[in-house]
């Protein structure tokens, strides 16, 4: 089945992060009120970066894989402020909240490539 612009591997591996953010958070102490909101936060983008891959992927142009993928960017650096905070503010064992705090490095560092490349192949077709 053709993926659309992103490889199976990089989608397979934003459905792997979302899949550990919702372990994490059902993993989540639900007795204090600031795990339980920043929990939720932390859910919300971190599903929502599989989400947001899923539609760059299907981008009709390179101007809306630019933009769908930078919203994929904008969910991951945002998950990672919500670990970092249940971490660091909240108490959430480090070794919890670390390897997804990486795996969304990564992808930020992966994501920002694609998005650098694409924009510099645009701006040299002009």
């Amino acid at each position: 089945m053709n993926q659309g612009r992103l490889s199976e591997e990089f989608r397979g591996r934003t459905k792997a992060f979302a899949a550990g953010v919702i372990r994490l958070y059902a993993k989540l102490p639900k007795t204090s009120e600031e795990v339980r909101v920043l929990g939720k936060q932390m859910l919300r983008s971190g599903t929502s970066v599989a989400a947001h891959a899923r539609e760059a992927s299907r981008g009709r142009s390179e101007e809306e894989f630019v933009s769908k993928l930078g919203g994929a960017l904008q969910e991951a650096d945002e998950t990672m402020l919500w670990l970092e905070l249940l971490r660091e503010e909240c108490g959430i064992e480090a070794a919890l909240t670390l390897p997804l705090e990486k795996e969304a490095g990564e992808l930020l560092a992966i994501m920002t490539t694609m998005i650098n490349r694409t924009k510099d192949k645009s701006r040299e077709r002009r």
